[in-house]
């Protein structure tokens, strides 16, 4: 345990860095499972209320993974990465639909 007054705030300024960080990463993993289950779920031929569950679900995740990136809690390449693999989840979805 530190005993400069600094260090000791450097501690705990640390400590709600990290749960702050945490929740961050939480939502974003909660969201993008939430997004691959819906898709999963829907099959190669959603309706048009699961469309727009499934449209809606991807929006919310690409929103929070610009969140953390802007407090950089993950890296811009990783957020990239991320939303790349929503993206290639939902392409089979539409691709299917409009050739139907």
């Amino acid at each position: 345990m530190p005993n400069i007054k600094s260090a000791i705030k450097r501690v705990q300024i640390a400590e709600r860095n990290r749960l702050r960080n945490k929740a961050y990463k939480s939502a974003v993993r909660t969201l993008m499972k939430k997004f691959f289950t819906a898709v999963e779920t829907h099959g190669s031929n959603p309706s048009e209320e699961a469309k727009k569950e499934i449209t809606d679900l991807m929006s919310q995740a690409y929103s929070k993974i610009d969140k953390a990136v802007k407090r950089g809690v993950i890296h811009r390449n990783t957020a990239a990465r991320r939303k790349a693999r929503l993206a290639k989840a939902l392409k089979p979805q539409v691709t299917e639909a409009a050739a139907s």
